[in-house]
């Protein structure tokens, strides 16, 4: 551990948030399946911005109220009953997304971002904009905590391979004294750092969606920087850091 460096955290589920300080502190918010893949890739093509919420209810009751809005969003792997689109970043390209709000609403992920208090910055990762995210964070000088929104409070393999995957990239520039951000970069430096579609084959949230038949979702959503954009939160909304 080097002295004067920021410090570097892995929360491996929300259920675990209480324990971290956010304050001041750059966090990023992990769901690989589907969440932050989605909003990367709907921002990249041109989206004018992303509205999380946590609701189904307050998803379409937002949706009504704004203007060209796209309303979408899932609960355990399935279109949310009310909803117009999923949660499948393939449904979003730019000749559908540009210049529209989405609002979305997911089991996982937007649930967590809502949790954090007092952040610096609230920004989303995945692997489809790794490498921007992982040159955002280098930027900052500041503490970071990367936050994984796991399978309802469980532990889950996609976002600390995700987590891993960003620590190794920052590990030299920052404090490790965390156990979790240790694990998560052994488990990343396990996957050989490539083809991180068969290393998650066996992992219960692959097997879950993949019975949804949404195996080509996930094989997107494990493409390392198809869309190099760092979506940030703004007030309410997820926009295109600049």
């Amino acid at each position: 551990m080097t002295q004067g460096m920021p410090k570097l955290e892995v929360c491996l589920s929300p259920a675990l948030l209480h324990l971290y300080d956010t304050t001041d502190t750059v966090v990023v918010i992990i769901d690989v399946f589907r969440a932050t893949s989605t909003i990367a890739a709907a921002l990249h093509n041109g989206a004018k911005c992303v509205i999380p919420v946590a609701s189904v209810s307050e998803c379409i009751e937002i949706g009504h109220k704004i203007p060209n809005s796209i309303t979408a969003g899932e609960r355990d792997g399935k279109v949310a009953e009310g909803l117009e689109h999923g949660n499948s970043p393939s449904e979003y390209p730019g000749a559908f997304v540009e210049g529209k709000t989405l609002v979305l609403t997911t089991t996982n992920g937007t649930r967590l971002l809502h949790m954090v208090k007092n952040a610096h910055n609230i920004i989303t990762g995945s692997f489809l904009n790794l490498d921007a995210v992982s040159d955002f964070l280098l930027q900052q000088n500041k503490n970071v905590l990367l936050g994984c929104s796991a399978w309802k409070d469980r532990f889950n393999l996609e976002d600390t391979l995700l987590a891993g995957a960003i620590a190794s990239k920052l590990k030299d520039h920052f404090n490790v004294n965390c156990d979790s951000t240790r694990a998560a970069n052994y488990l990343y430096e396990r996957s050989g750092g490539h083809d991180f579609t068969s290393f998650l084959k066996d992992s219960s949230h692959y097997l879950r969606l993949s019975k949804f038949g949404l195996e080509k979702d996930l094989e997107y959503c494990t493409t390392p920087n198809l869309h190099p954009v760092v979506p940030i939160l703004k007030g309410h909304e997820l926009i295109v850091h600049k």
